[in-house]
């Protein structure tokens, strides 16, 4: 799994209008859905819900990570968010969310679904990153944050 071409694929919303946790789901996988890059919209959709009753993947400094797995997808999808004012997502820390990254991967391969957890947590894991995630005005600087300084340009 390549994080940064990964990202690159992924889809992304600078100022998510949601202000639930289930209306921030159902936009990120309104982003890939018109990006057509879901084969099965509702099939993803149940995917990231049922992952989501089981435990709250509100994380903790304004961090979720919402994911899902169904049969229905081949390669790891990614979407990304933010919603800058934050929505109470479950988190482990009780505070808002405001960075949201979605993965969607197949129910029958573990490994890049993992990996991509891990490279994306850690990144997430720096004050500073957060911090200028949330007052980047492109995509493409989001993308150049989340991936150390490296400037990629971001295709669809």
């Amino acid at each position: 799994m390549d994080f940064k071409s990964t990202l690159k694929k992924g889809c992304f919303c600078l100022q998510l209008k949601s202000d639930t946790k289930e209306g921030v789901i159902h936009e990120m996988i309104d982003l890939l859905d018109a990006a057509g890059k879901l084969p099965d919209k509702n099939a993803a959709l149940n995917a990231v819900l049922e992952r989501e009753k089981k435990m709250s993947t509100g994380m903790q400094c304004g961090v979720a990570i919402p994911h899902g797995k169904t049969d229905t997808i081949d390669d790891l999808l990614v979407a990304f968010a933010m919603k800058k004012e934050g929505i109470e997502f479950g988190s482990l820390d009780g505070q808002p969310s405001t960075i949201f990254v979605m993965t969607i991967s197949s129910s029958n391969r573990t490994g890049p679904h993992i990996q991509y957890l891990a490279e994306i947590s850690k990144v997430l894991n720096v004050p500073s990153v957060r911090e200028r995630l949330l007052v980047a005005q492109t995509v493409d600087e989001v993308v150049t944050i989340l991936t150390g300084g490296t400037s990629i340009s971001v295709s669809a």
